[in-house]
């Protein structure tokens, strides 16, 4: 099995978070990018009286914000490693075979703002989903039996 060149690769592509909390991560890191610079940083009206556009909106105590960096922050110190090294991977600072190298990068580069890292950039979930698709793996099912 040693032999094997595509059991190797596998072996060392092998993640340590769930490909499904990448696919959530992603979902909400989109959600993020969708929002629009604040014009009004305290309307002071009734959300249902303008139509709720101040979700559209970022805001100091975004919702999406605060669920994101909860998540992130609860995760391991691996899984954590992971998905920047996914995302570096994803935005084409390394190839797929080099999943060790650059998951090693990343630990490297480990500290306890991961969450802001990986909220402050751009297309972050863009390059989530394109690491994992670069490594073998989908969020087609995540996302079809959830949204």
């Amino acid at each position: 099995m040693k032999d094997n060149p595509k059991a190797a690769e596998a072996e060392a592509a092998s993640l340590t978070i769930s490909p499904e909390k990448v696919c959530f991560i992603i979902i909400k890191a989109r959600e993020f990018d969708a929002k629009d610079e604040t014009t009004e940083p305290d309307p002071g009206s009734n959300p249902s009286d303008d139509k709720d556009i101040s979700v559209l909106e970022e805001h100091a105590d975004d919702p999406v914000v605060e669920e994101l960096t909860s998540l992130i922050d609860s995760l391991s110190e691996d899984e954590q490693i992971d998905l920047i090294a996914l995302m570096w991977l994803g935005r084409d600072d390394y190839s797929s075979g080099d999943w060790s190298e650059v998951r090693e990068e990343a630990a490297r580069a480990h500290n306890e703002r991961t969450a802001e890292y990986l909220i402050g950039t751009p297309l972050a979930g863009d390059f989530l989903e394109e690491g994992l698709s670069k490594l073998g793996y989908s969020c087609e099912e995540f996302e079809v039996n959830r949204l």
